[in-house]
């Protein structure tokens, strides 16, 4: 077969495919709208996301690392909890970075890598639950991390550390 009938054999195949593709890609979703970034977060404001972090996470019996960070990524206020493992401390501080350097909750990029849509391994973001924003007037000025239990309870307790600060 000549290259120019190799051609022509794959355009109509693909022709042919095209109205089969069409009917089963599903069209992309749209990019949730988060604010802008504001000023930063001030200590006293880290001081009572997190003691309402550990609030929840001793209601709860869970031993956590919580740390706040500014919109920048760089850090305010991180407490380790009596009883928290190690690895939580570094864990933690990567969640508020991510959530802070991307405007998005850590359980954005979690639920994004689990359909499949975002490769596990990435610069720059860590895909685990439990980092959030702390949003004070529809603006960015920080965010909160919590480490030390399973995905879904760090992201209960970061949840309530960012609802001590919404306004």
């Amino acid at each position: 077969m000549k290259p120019t009938a190799h051609l022509a054999a794959l355009a109509l195949a693909l022709a042919l495919a095209a109205p089969v593709m069409a009917q089963t890609a599903a069209p992309p979703a749209a990019a949730p709208v988060y604010p802008p970034y504001g000023r930063s977060v001030s200590l006293a404001e880290a001081k009572v996301a997190v003691a309402a972090a550990q609030a929840e996470a001793v209601r709860n019996g869970w031993f956590m690392v919580i740390t706040v960070v500014e919109p920048n990524g760089a850090l305010v206020l991180s407490e380790k909890m009596d009883g928290a493992q190690y690895g939580s401390n570094d864990v933690a501080r990567r969640k508020a970075e991510t959530s802070a350097n991307f405007r998005r909750p850590t359980l954005f990029f979690q639920d994004a890598v689990k359909g499949g849509t975002l490769n596990a391994i990435f610069t720059g973001a860590l895909a685990i639950e439990g980092g959030e924003l702390l949003i004070i007037d529809n603006r960015i000025v920080g965010a909160i991390g919590a480490s030390g239990g399973s995905g879904a309870q760090d992201g209960v307790v970061a949840r309530a550390g960012a609802a001590a600060l919404a306004k």
